[in-house]
């Protein structure tokens, strides 16, 4: 964690300040951070761990030159977007996610204005939401095998099987077995997520998100907080399916920390790619109104992010809510989703990188090339390389599902969670999946979020609906 820390520092501008910490980290036989993923293989010794928690504190105590341009409340985030007013300023405890009026002061007290009517869905919303539900399987699962692979591993791999450029599921058949030993599959998922063996949608964060995302929606409304969120999180979400910040914010949970934290505290994630994974629900249900998908982005990312993790999901947020209306194409979701990214953030000038390198080469190799070689030195799960390639991807698939989700996947990095995100918003786009793509899932998602193993992508699109349409 203090590896990943510094590794942060060196990031958001607080590098020199952090250098003693550095040293003394080091001289006491600390590690830098991992580089792909992984805890020590023996526990440290107690003396280190109470050095770890105190260069922790010393860390987080550190101010960055960067939040002037990269700011953490909402209401500081929206005076960039293109109508501020139409975001409610009270940050995680807000109560409304569309245009408000405060009825009493503080974070909690704000009610919806009765004279702004809520964005009704559009006509036979459900079919196209079907379709980005099963988008969003589908790319998580093509992405599965090869996480945590290098870039040249998932090339190898894919051309051994004469499947690159990326345009299948990936398989064993055909590929050298010291190819294989070479690269060897995520461990985790090459059981039921290779061509020879996919047998509906097995369990994985990037849907137990969304899931809990259309539970919170259902238990609280659109009016949900952030303390929502954690509540629901403590009840129905079982700690060893969270991750790096969830799992640091969940962990702060049971301490008695409460948002935003929750988020900050010893959470050297906080910038990474876990709240853009959980936005995809609240564009789903505010087609039309981007505003309010990223107001409420927001309050589900502040329990667990800061800055350019947040402005993943609001720029996700806000793609897919302008993508939900059937009535834009991808270029004009992804213009959307960036007008709610500060626009002189790290996040913004990645997804700007991203956009105009896949206008200016017929190879998307060489886009991915150029994005490993501007953003590589950011973890594989950090928010801001990984926008950069989905951006990318989807601005170079122009609108083809298949294209979208191989181009994400192939691009490395965080590849399932790429795969999910562009798999959504393209097959939003399009409103439809190829059949090739979505047969093998059998309309069938497993996981362990209460309610709702075995559930069908057709059945998940009715409940989602219904949730656009309440107010």
């Amino acid at each position: 964690m203090v590896g990943h820390e510094l590794r942060q520092a060196a990031q958001d501008g607080r590098d020199a300040d952090a250098e003693p910490a550095r040293r003394t980290w080091l001289a006491a036989g600390g590690h830098p951070a991992p580089a792909r993923a992984g805890a020590s293989p023996t526990p440290a010794p107690p003396r280190l761990r109470a050095l770890a928690t105190r260069l922790l504190d010393d860390l987080a105590a550190l101010p960055s030159p960067l939040t002037p341009d990269e700011p953490h409340s909402l209401e500081a985030i929206a005076t960039t977007w293109p109508d501020p007013g139409a975001a409610p300023p009270g940050g995680p405890g807000a109560r409304s996610a569309r245009r408000t009026t405060p009825a009493t002061p503080g974070p909690g007290g704000l009610t919806p204005d009765p004279t702004e009517p809520p964005t009704e869905p559009p006509a036979g919303y459900p079919a196209r939401l079907e379709a980005a539900w099963t988008g969003r399987a589908v790319g998580c699962l093509l992405g599965k095998p090869v996480e945590k692979l290098p870039l040249h591993g998932i090339r190898t791999l894919a051309r051994a099987a004469g499947n690159w450029p990326l345009g299948d599921w990936f398989t064993a058949r055909r590929v050298p077995p010291e190819v294989l030993a070479a690269y060897p599959w995520n461990r985790r998922s090459a059981p039921t997520s290779l061509a020879e063996n996919i047998d509906g949608m097995p369990e994985d964060d990037d849907l137990n998100y969304p899931l809990l995302g259309l539970l919170l929606l259902q238990r609280h409304g659109k009016g949900f907080t952030t303390a929502d969120v954690a509540r629901l999180w403590l009840d129905e979400l079982p700690a060893g399916r969270t991750f790096t910040a969830e799992r640091v914010a969940y962990r702060n949970l049971l301490h008695g920390l409460e948002p935003p934290l929750t988020a900050t505290h010893h959470n050297p994630f906080r910038e990474w790619i876990g709240a853009l994974i959980r936005a995809d629900v609240h564009g789903w249900t505010n087609p039309g109104d981007p505003a309010a998908a990223a107001a409420q982005a927001y309050r589900d990312a502040v329990l667990t992010h800061t800055a350019n993790g947040i402005y993943a999901a609001l720029f996700v947020a806000a793609a897919t809510a302008t993508a939900a209306t059937g009535r834009a194409d991808v270029h004009t979701a992804l213009r959307s989703g960036l007008d709610f990214v500060p626009p002189r953030s790290r996040l913004a000038e990645a997804v700007r990188f991203g956009i105009r390198a896949a206008g200016e080469a017929a190879d998307f190799d060489l886009v991915v090339d150029r994005l490993h070689a501007r953003y590589g030195h950011y973890h594989w799960v950090h928010a801001v390389p990984n926008t950069a390639l989905i951006a990318a991807a989807l601005t170079h698939a122009d609108g083809d599902f298949t294209h979208s989700v191989c181009r994400a996947v192939s691009g490395g990095w965080d590849t399932d969670s790429n795969g999910a995100t562009a798999g959504a918003l393209a097959a939003l786009v399009a409103g439809s999946v190829p059949d090739r793509w979505s047969a093998p899932l059998k309309n069938r998602l497993a996981t362990t979020v209460p309610g709702f193993d075995g559930i069908g992508f057709d059945t998940l699109a009715h409940l989602t609906a219904q949730e656009a349409a309440r107010s």
